[in-house]
């Protein structure tokens, strides 16, 4: 005859489950620690986390999340509680038949209504936050146009003329519609603290908007969130939030022309000429307004200086990185359409071009 459990092997049993369950939700609350990182990559980018909501939109989707998760957390308690009350409180001592009964009418009933409800009530919840979500806005709307690239993501204010990579820059209490699509493949586009997830489809154009509530001196982590190549997990890109006044300036400075060749000298100069010279290879891929350089495969570099990062998240915006990134981008993000510069450019030549590069403020 089989041992029957015993009461504590049940208990035991019953607290590894729930420890089982804590452990991953408890990761999932404190994640918003330094995340991984390559070598030389952003000064400090952390993880995002859905459970730091800082737009009006990722409050009310981090509400819902949490109703959700505390109605389906007590569901399974209750469940798991009954199914384990019944293994224990009917096991066989000792062995006989089970006693065959036609069922319970009611009790059938009931337990088939509760989920039902219970389905009918989130899935209220659920539709009013989608109305919040992505309820028809009026008045002051900043329009943003999201690119994906393999592996960078550029963005445009249309009503600005401004275009610029890596880094969008978004005022504090000010309604931030999004207009996403990609050139390439499918791409997917996410900042938790701020929106939820979006897909970027080639030949079409998804939007999202958020109204960010909270500045910070450092910025929002955004991650590209559909497989879309070798360097998919370095797409990275920031939305950095500043005051009314703050992103006037910004614009201001987006919107002014490159300075032209009087207002550089020594090695920046010979950097100016060297990057718009046909055979170097840069005006082909990359722009600088009021320039020769009209290329649209890489990043607009306008006001590269004015930037946090570089290379889609993975460099910081330094002159030794830039050096390195010329240099040999591969080296840092294989596969990357840049190509190396190692056999191409002598050791001089990358520190006039960088030089030129930190005159693009």
């Amino acid at each position: 005859m089989k041992k029957p459990l015993s009461r504590r092997w049940l208990i035991a049993s019953l607290l590894l489950l729930l420890l089982a369950l804590a452990i991953p939700m408890a990761a999932a609350v404190a994640q918003s620690g330094p995340g991984a990182c390559p070598p030389l990559c952003m000064v400090s980018f952390e993880t995002p986390s859905i459970f730091n909501p800082a737009s009006f939109e990722a409050g009310r989707i981090d509400a819902l999340f949490r109703f959700i998760l505390i109605v389906a957390t007590l569901t399974f308690v209750l469940v798991e509680g009954l199914l384990f009350f019944a293994v224990w409180r009917f096991r066989n001592r000792p062995a006989e038949a089970a006693v065959q009964v036609h069922g319970n009418t009611k009790l059938e009933i009931a337990w088939t209504a509760a989920p039902a409800v219970i389905l009918m009530v989130l899935l209220g919840f659920t539709f009013q936050t989608m109305g919040e979500v992505k309820a028809v806005t009026g008045g002051n709307v900043l329009h943003v146009k999201a690119i994906g690239h393999r592996w960078w993501w550029e963005f445009r204010y249309p009503d600005l003329q401004i275009v610029t990579a890596n880094e969008l820059v978004a005022p504090v209490n000010t309604v931030v519609e999004v207009a996403v699509e990609s050139v390439d493949v499918e791409h997917g586009f996410w900042v938790p603290e701020l929106f939820g997830k979006v897909d970027a489809v080639p030949g079409y154009t998804t939007r999202v908007r958020f109204t960010p509530t909270e500045i910070r001196n450092d910025y929002y982590g955004g991650q590209c969130t559909q497989f879309c190549g070798r360097q998919h997990a370095q797409m990275r890109f920031a939305v950095v939030v500043r005051s009314a006044a703050e992103f006037q300036n910004w614009a201001a400075l987006m919107q002014r022309p490159e300075g032209g060749p009087e207002v550089v000298s020594g090695g920046a100069a010979a950097g100016r000429e060297l990057f718009l010279t046909p055979t170097s290879q840069c005006i082909g891929c990359h722009t600088v307004a009021d320039t020769t350089a009209v290329g649209v495969t890489g990043p607009n570099l306008t006001h590269l200086r004015s930037r946090g990062f570089i290379a889609g998240g993975v460099l910081a915006n330094t002159p030794e990185n830039l050096k390195a990134w010329v240099t040999n981008a591969p080296g840092f993000k294989p596969g990357t359409v840049m190509p190396s510069f190692a056999n191409v450019f002598t050791p001089e030549q990358v520190n006039d071009l960088v030089a030129y590069l930190n005159t693009l403020r």
